[in-house]
């Protein structure tokens, strides 16, 4: 898709397409990944309800990004399920012109109670983040705080509000669940469903990430086709992140999502919001744009446009592919949590 006469680009001609909005930094799970439980226990300072983007906030910056080119939102977390009347600000976004796919990316675990009222807001999609169907195995990879079987119940409330061919996300760690991944592509292979496979990655300073600890996508494509044979296939759109595969059988597909081993920086367009207010255009970035600032001190429209577009104009992020490389990178400073995936 080539960019709409409003669409600005970066220094490498990627426009910006995607807005990832990070609604909430709290979650109720502790994945070792992203959340560790020994560094964010109980007394663990998130941001207070004024540290957070309001509705408001949040409805009129994405309104703004649409002006730029962006066609695609993403509301993910923390566990976006967590911030109060999400619906009501879903059915918002779903009006902003321009818009054509609203997603929402969650453990599940509050799903049940809220499946439909999403669908009736207009949330278009949904992804689900679930690492093994061992239960021992998830547990360890969300720090207890839930089974397979509820984030399953959190599925099925989704399919019966009329959510389909959904994505389930997998986190691929070595020695820990990566012996599990072919009984998850098997349990949902004829599902309508699609797992993707993620090799874990180096976001934020604080889960210890490793190299020794990443499962290759070729690895994981090996493992999966030895059992159940598999085939390439095309992207879907320019810019897909997942590698797709499907079953030589005809029923379903996977895709792996190869950031570590094979970046994706050349085509990458997606822009980030923190709930803060931050705007990072990687990530990976160290740091973002305070957004919420401007807004609260009566910055105008033309104003913010201005700001956001320049930041983007300017942008010549290719982490992964530097860090590929094998080039020395400075710090990271912005940890998933507040990122979003």
């Amino acid at each position: 898709m080539s960019p709409t006469p409003q669409a600005i680009v970066d220094k490498f001609g990627r426009p910006v397409r995607d807005l990832r909005i990070s609604v909430i930094d709290k979650c109720n799970f502790r994945c070792p990944y992203c959340m560790p439980a020994e560094i964010f226990g109980a007394d663990y300072n998130f941001l207070n309800k004024d540290e957070l983007l309001t509705d408001d906030e949040i409805v009129r910056l994405a309104t703004l990004f649409a002006q730029l080119g962006v066609t695609k939102f993403r509301l993910t977390g923390g566990e976006p399920l967590i911030r109060p009347n999400l619906p009501a600000l879903v059915a918002r976004l779903a009006q902003i012109p321009g818009i054509e796919d609203l997603a929402l990316t969650t453990n599940a675990y509050y799903l049940p109670k809220q499946a439909q009222a999403l669908k009736e807001a207009g949330l278009h999609r949904l992804t689900i983040s679930l690492d093994s169907l061992d239960n021992e195995v998830f547990q360890v990879l969300n720090g207890r705080r839930a089974t397979v079987e509820r984030v399953l119940q959190g599925l099925e409330a989704a399919e019966a509000a009329g959510f389909t061919n959904m994505k389930i996300n997998c986190v691929v760690k070595k020695g820990v669940n990566d012996h599990t991944l072919v009984d998850l592509a098997r349990y949902f292979k004829d599902s309508g469903h699609i797992v993707r496979y993620i090799e874990y990655m180096d976001v934020g300073n604080l889960n210890g990430w490793k190299l020794d600890d990443v499962v290759t996508a070729e690895e994981i494509l090996a493992m999966i086709d030895a059992e159940m044979p598999l085939e390439p296939v095309p992207p879907n759109y320019e810019g897909e992140v997942a590698n797709r595969y499907r079953y030589l059988d005809g029923e379903g597909e996977i895709g792996i999502i190869a950031s570590v081993t094979k970046p994706f920086c050349g085509d990458c367009t997606r822009a980030r919001l923190s709930s803060a207010g931050e705007y990072y255009t990687c990530l990976f970035a160290h740091k973002g744009t305070d957004l919420r600032a401007p807004l609260r001190a009566g910055a105008s429209d033309d104003e913010m446009l201005q700001r956001i577009g320049g930041v983007w104009q300017r942008r010549t992020d290719r982490y992964s592919e530097l860090r590929t490389s094998f080039t020395r990178l400075p710090a990271k400073g912005a940890e998933m949590y507040r990122l979003g995936g």
